[in-house]
C-alpha cells in the first residue's frame, strides 16, 4: 500500500522507515536498533551508525528515550506537529536572513523618509548616537531593533507594571524574538508583583523561554540588542520625551555592564500565588527569602519590608508556599522547608 511520506517535512526516508517500525513495535532497545540497521544493510541498504540514527530521530522529535534506554516513538500527531513547527522555523529564519541581506527594509524606510512631514523619525543605521523624539518614533525604533536582533535582548522595566496596551504591543515583539531563539533577559521592578495582568504576561514569557527577574532596587531604563545597540530615555523622569539610541561600542559595553550589575542583585520570578507553579522539590531565591522571613520576622509588616513588597502581596505568597508545602501553619511551613534544605 502506498502512503504519504515525511520528506516534505525534512525527514529522510530511511529515518522515516525506522520511525514507522517503532510505531508498529512500540519501541526498540539500542541493541535492537543496531540489529535492525545491520539487517537493512544486508538487504542492500547502506549501513548506518545506530548512534547517528538515534541522534537524528531524537532531534527530529520522532522518538524519546525512556529511563531504561528504550527508544519510544512519539505519537504521530505530536511528531508531525513538531516537524511542522521546525519547518516553519527554518523557513522563517531563511526569510528573515534574506530580508536582512537584501536591504529591503532600508529601501522601504528611504521611501517613507521622502514623504515624512513631522511623523515617525527614521533611524540612521550609520549614526553612532541618535536622539529619537516622541513615543511614536521610539516604538518604531524598538520595532526595528528587535526585528534585527539575532542573539540577545536585554530590557528593564523600572515602572514594573505593564498596561494592557503595552502588553499587547510587547507580545508581538517578544514573541518574534523568542521564536528566533534570541536569548531574552528582562528585569522588572517589584511593583510588577502586585499587578496580576503583568505577572500573567511575565509567566507567559517564561513559558516561552524568556529569563525574568524581579528587582527590589531602582532600575535604569534600558533596551540592548545583540550588545551592539542600546536605547535609553532622554529624560528618565519623563520617558515620553523620547530616547537616545547609541551604537558606540564603548558606551554600549558600559550599559551592558550596568544591566549585568542590576541582574545580579535581582531575584527569580516568584511562583504563582495560587501555588500551581511551586516546585515541590526546589525553592527559588524568592521563596528562600520568604521562608527565612517566616522564621525571623515577628510581624508580616516586617517581613514585607524586608522583601520590599506590599503586606498584602507578602501574605499571598505566604499562603501560596504553605499550600505547596502542605503546611497547616507558618511554623510547620518553616520546619518542612528546613527538612527539604530550602533554608
Amino acid at each position: 500500500m502506498t502512503h504519504a511520506d515525511l520528506r516534505f517535512l525534512g525527514v529522510d526516508p530511511d529515518d522515516e522507515e525506522i520511525y514507522r517500525l517503532l510505531l508498529r513495535r512500540g519501541g526498540f532497545s539500542q541493541s535492537e536498533l543496531a540489529r535492525q540497521l545491520a539487517q537493512d544493510a544486508r538487504g542492500g541498504e547502506t549501513e548506518q551508525d545506530p548512534q547517528a540514527v538515534h541522534h537524528r530521530l531524537t532531534g527530529l522529535g520522532l522518538v524519546t528515550e525512556s529511563l531504561d534506554g528504550i527508544l519510544v516513538p512519539v505519537s504521530p500527531a505530536k511528531a508531525v506537529e513538531g516537524l511542522v513547527e521546525h519547518a516553519v522555523g527554518r523557513l522563517r529564519h531563511e526569510l528573515e536572513q534574506e530580508v536582512v541581506g537584501s536591504g529591503i527594509v532600508d529601501a522601504l524606510l528611504a521611501e517613507q523618509e521622502k514623504s515624512l512631514d513631522g511623523g515617525t523619525q527614521i533611524l540612521d543605521l550609520n549614526a553612532t548616537t541618535q536622539h529619537i523624539e516622541g513615543m511614536v518614533s521610539v516604538r518604531a525604533a524598538i520595532d526595528e531593533l528587535t526585528f534585527f536582533a539575532r542573539t540577545e535582548s536585554l530590557t528593564t522595566s523600572p515602572s514594573g507594571v505593564l498596561s494592557p496596551e503595552s502588553i499587547s504591543h510587547a507580545r508581538v515583539l517578544d514573541s518574534r524574538i523568542l521564536r528566533r531563539n534570541v536569548h531574552m533577559r528582562t528585569l522588572m521592578a517589584s511593583s510588577a508583583l502586585e499587578d496580576p495582568s503583568t505577572m500573567n504576561y511575565l509567566r507567559e514569557l517564561v513559558s516561552k523561554g524568556a529569563h525574568i527577574r524581579i528587582s527590589y532596587q531602582p532600575l535604569e531604563r534600558l533596551i540592548i540588542c545583540d550588545r551592539s545597540a542600546a536605547l535609553t530615555p532622554i529624560d528618565p523622569t519623563n520617558t515620553s520625551r523620547g530616547a537616545i539610541l547609541t551604537r558606540d561600542p564603548g558606551l554600549v559595553a558600559a550599559l551592558v555592564a550596568l544591566f549585568e550589575r542590576m541582574w545580579q542583585t535581582a531575584h527569580d520570578l516568584p511562583p504563582a500565588v495560587d501555588g500551581e507553579a511551586a516546585d515541590p522539590d526546589l525553592a527559588n531565591d524568592f521563596q528562600r527569602r520568604l521562608l527565612h522571613s517566616l522564621s525571623t520576622a515577628q510581624k508580616d509588616e516586617i517581613g514585607a519590608r524586608e522583601l520590599g513588597i506590599a503586606v498584602r502581596t507578602y501574605r499571598k505568597h505566604v499562603a501560596s508556599i504553605m499550600r505547596a508545602l502542605g503546611a497547616s501553619n507558618r511554623f510547620q511551613a518553616a520546619l518542612l522547608a528546613r527538612e527539604r534544605g530550602w533554608i
